[in-house]
């Protein structure tokens, strides 16, 4: 099992940044990607952006192309997600997860693995 701990969250004013992190332990050597999704209230969980740890392959949301940056630090067991220019819709509790095999990365389902989620809220 893996244990995952997002950290970062805030209020932020729209056009402004932020940068979520989520450090993993446990049995991290058995992780293959790792990703973020977010869930506004009444909304369903969202796919984000992921990443694959080995050979760093990143997808993304339609809605945060070119906004959003997925990174990781194998070292460190941490996955980082750099959020620019912000938009009041961004508002959403964050949170990562992992997976432990190759599959589709946009889907909730191939995540074995869920943190606590983190909150962003952005103000107009």
């Amino acid at each position: 099992q893996v244990q995952l701990v997002e950290s970062g969250g805030g209020l932020v004013q729209a056009g402004g940044s932020l940068r979520l992190s989520c450090a993993a332990s446990g049995r991290t050597f058995s992780i293959y990607g790792m990703g973020w999704f977010r869930q506004a209230p009444g909304k369903e969980r969202e796919f984000v952006a992921s990443i694959t740890l080995s050979g760093g392959r990143t997808d993304y949301g339609d809605s945060v192309k070119g906004r959003f940056t997925i990174s990781r630090d194998n070292a460190q067991n941490t996955v980082y997600l750099q959020m620019n220019s912000l938009k009041p819709e961004d508002t959403a509790v964050y949170y990562c997860a992992a997976r432990q095999r190759v599959g589709i990365p946009l889907i909730p389902e191939a995540y074995a693995d869920w943190g606590r989620g983190t909150q962003v809220t952005v103000s107009s």
